[in-house]
């Protein structure tokens, strides 16, 4: 066995407190929050590093040392906290190597990486180790369903009980809250399973080409070193360079995110027909009574205004049989229906599936639908309607109030700010890419390089 390129260390610092670890999730929020916005760059950066090494064959070594000291980061968090409790010493805040801390980690910087593997390793070649870090880290089981009601012939799903780590730190805990002590043998099962999970963590982050190995080294030492090469000096990145890397890849982030969400808009846009309607899927609905209706809308103060510009004109359109549709005050809906068994529809499904319904017990109508003169907007079929301010309510029957009522729905509206939206999120992509661009370029460049080593003066002859 060789030494791997990932050499994560650790030593149990007894004695430790019998109780602390119960309230350690409360002292480590701040770490939380703050690797909450470190792992979004480390997203964004190993991003960056992926084409980077299709291109060139190297990983940029400003952004490898982030990466790794994001790692390292949250290794030492870990092992103050649930995924190992071995040492009662608060972590340092920096992405920077704490070698007198009792958890550390080390990647050996790779000077060439294989253009190919690049393509490949992060989701095929892991997937083995992906499965065993599955039920290390989250406990997922796989498993087979066919008792599902539409007798579909079952889905894959997960049940997260934990992980193995979880399980055998809450042991330890329970011993040290009983004992005082924290069983070797156990310690040196977590942490097997940690160096297992960072291994692959690392090799799934493109940070080295060596396959991690199908071995659980347990204890707190790695295997002795066997390089013929020293390491190369790391970068080191001061709180300017980490905050402007941070805050350039959140940025960079959000443009992704407003890119992702122009494009949605635009195509959505693209689906308008000739009258400029956007239109949802139909939606089945069904009774056997006499009607069909909508929970009340409301339409008051601002919202007039917001809907007018944001929603525009609605449409209500059902398929097969035409049906009469009118949209009316809700105090108007309610006197005609008062007493009409009818049932009041309290969500509909898109793609068409199972709606819901409110019951209301009745009989028959006094006069069909078209005979009533209260409605603001009906029609046969199809009914188009400008929002006004009041209490509304959209009711579906048959046009000669007879029981019975079945179709699918489809609802429209012209949606006049899209086109807005798009445009307004098209210039936010530029200006956050631009700006997360430009910061994590001031951050690389405001990281300290390595000293190169002083030349040997010439031995005095």
């Amino acid at each position: 066995m060789t030494a791997y390129p990932v050499r994560v260390e650790a030593r149990l610092e007894e004695p430790l407190n019998r109780g602390l670890w119960i309230v350690k999730w409360l002292l480590a929020i701040p770490h939380y929050i703050v690797l909450s916005l470190l792992w979004i760059a480390f997203a964004v950066l190993t991003v960056i590093a992926f084409f980077a090494i299709l291109f060139t064959g190297r990983y940029p070594r400003t952004l490898f040392d982030f990466n790794v000291g994001v790692l390292r980061w949250t290794w030492r968090v870990a092992y103050y906290t649930y995924g190992a409790l071995a040492t009662d010493r608060y972590p340092p805040f920096t992405l920077g190597p704490a070698p007198d801390y009792p958890a550390t980690l080390e990647i050996d910087y790779p000077e060439r990486l294989s253009r190919g593997l690049v393509l490949i390793k992060w989701w095929l070649l892991a997937i083995p180790h992906y499965l065993i870090v599955g039920l290390f880290t989250s406990g997922s089981v796989i498993s087979w369903r066919g008792d599902l009601p539409d007798d579909s012939g079952g889905v894959l799903y997960t049940l997260d009980w934990g992980g193995l780590i979880g399980l055998l730190v809450l042991i330890a805990a329970l011993f040290l809250l009983f004992t005082g002590r924290y069983p070797q043998g156990l310690y040196d099962l977590v942490i097997g399973m940690n160096r297992w999970s960072l291994r692959v963590a690392a090799y799934a982050a493109l940070m080295t080409d060596a396959y991690p190995p199908f071995r659980l080294e347990q204890g707190g030492h790695e295997l002795p070193r066997m390089d013929a090469h020293p390491a190369s000096s790391p970068v080191r990145h001061g709180a300017g360079s980490v905050v402007a890397i941070t805050l350039g890849a959140l940025l960079a982030f959000a443009g992704i995110a407003t890119a992702a969400t122009a494009t949605g808009t635009a195509l959505l846009n693209g689906t308008r027909d000739s009258a400029g309607f956007i239109s949802t899927t139909a939606g089945r609905v069904s009774t056997s009574a006499y009607a069909l209706t909508t929970e009340q809308i409301a339409v008051a103060g601002q919202g007039v205004r917001f809907l007018r510009e944001s929603v525009g004109r609605v449409r209500i359109e059902t398929t097969g049989t035409p049906l009469f549709i009118g949209i009316a005050r809700q105090d108007d809906v309610t006197a005609y229906l008062g007493g009409v068994a009818h049932e009041r529809i309290t969500h509909l499904a898109f793609p068409p599936g199972e709606a819901g319904y409110d019951h209301h017990p009745g009989t028959a109508p006094a006069s069909p639908p078209t005979a009533e003169t209260f409605w603001a907007a009906s029609g046969s079929g199809s009914l188009t309607w400008d929002i006004q301010p009041g209490d509304w309510a959209a009711v579906i029957m048959n046009a000669d109030g007879s029981p019975g009522v079945t179709t699918d729905i489809t609802l429209a509206a012209t949606l006049p700010w899209l086109d807005r939206l798009t445009w307004g999120l098209v210039i936010a992509t530029v200006v956050l890419l631009f700006a997360g661009t430009g910061l994590v370029l001031a951050g690389i460049r405001l990281a300290v390089e390595p000293a190169s080593e002083p030349a040997q003066p010439a031995p005095t002859p």
